[in-house]
C-alpha cells in the first residue's frame, strides 16, 4: 500500500509540474479576436501603426505576445517563421508583439533580433502597454502568451511564466499550429 501511495503522490507531483508551465492567459478557445494596433518594427509596414489582426483577416494566424525578448522568445519566433514559410500555400501568417510601456526604447532590440535570427515572415511589433491590448485577457503573470486563430476565432491560447517557455513547450506550440492549418 505504501508503494502505491508513493506512486500516486509522484504522479500528482509530476502533473503539478506540467500544469505549472502554462498560465491562464489570452482569449479562450472559440472567442472572437478583436482588432488592436501595433507599431511594425521589422515587417513589411516597418515604422507604421497598423492592425495585423485586421490585415490577416480570416487566415490562420499565430500571435506571440511577450513582455521581453529572451532567447526562448527568439527561438519561438524563428520556429514559427519557418512554419509560415512552409505553409505559404495555406496563407499562414504570424506576428510578435512586444508589450512595453516604453515601446520606442524596445524597437532596436526587435530589429537586432530579426536580423540575428533571420526572422523574415513574422513581423516583430511593439504595443504601447506592458499589459497588452485591452480585451485580450493577457495575464499579469504571463511573460509570453501565444494565441492561434483562424476565421477570427481562437483555436489555441497558452500563457507561460518566466522560464517556462523552453524547447519542449516551443516544440508543442509548433505541433499546436496544426489546429489552425487543418
Amino acid at each position: 500500500m505504501l508503494k502505491y501511495t508513493a506512486i500516486v503522490a509522484a504522479a500528482f507531483m509530476v502533473g503539478g509540474v506540467v500544469s505549472a508551465a502554462e498560465v491562464q492567459s489570452g482569449l479562450g478557445k472559440g472567442e472572437f479576436v478583436p482588432a488592436f494596433t501595433v507599431t511594425d518594427i521589422t515587417g513589411p509596414s516597418k515604422g507604421k501603426d497598423l492592425c495585423y489582426r485586421c490585415q490577416y483577416g480570416n487566415r490562420p494566424v499565430v500571435s506571440i505576445f511577450a513582455r521581453e525578448i529572451t532567447p526562448e522568445v527568439t527561438q519561438l519566433a524563428k520556429s514559427i517563421d519557418a512554419l509560415v514559410e512552409k505553409n505559404k500555400d495555406a496563407r499562414m501568417a504570424a506576428f510578435l508583439v512586444l508589450m512595453s510601456d516604453e515601446p520606442t526604447k524596445a524597437a532596436p532590440a526587435l530589429e537586432e533580433t530579426a536580423a540575428k535570427g533571420q526572422i523574415k515572415n513574422v513581423p516583430l511589433t511593439t504595443f504601447a502597454s506592458a499589459k497588452g491590448p485591452g480585451g485580450y485577457k493577457i495575464a499579469g503573470n504571463a511573460d509570453v502568451t501565444v494565441m492561434m486563430w483562424v476565421d477570427s476565432e481562437v483555436a489555441v491560447s497558452k500563457g507561460f511564466s518566466k522560464g517556462d517557455l523552453n524547447k519542449d513547450t516551443i516544440d508543442q506550440l509548433v505541433v499546436d499550429t496544426k489546429t489552425i492549418l487543418e
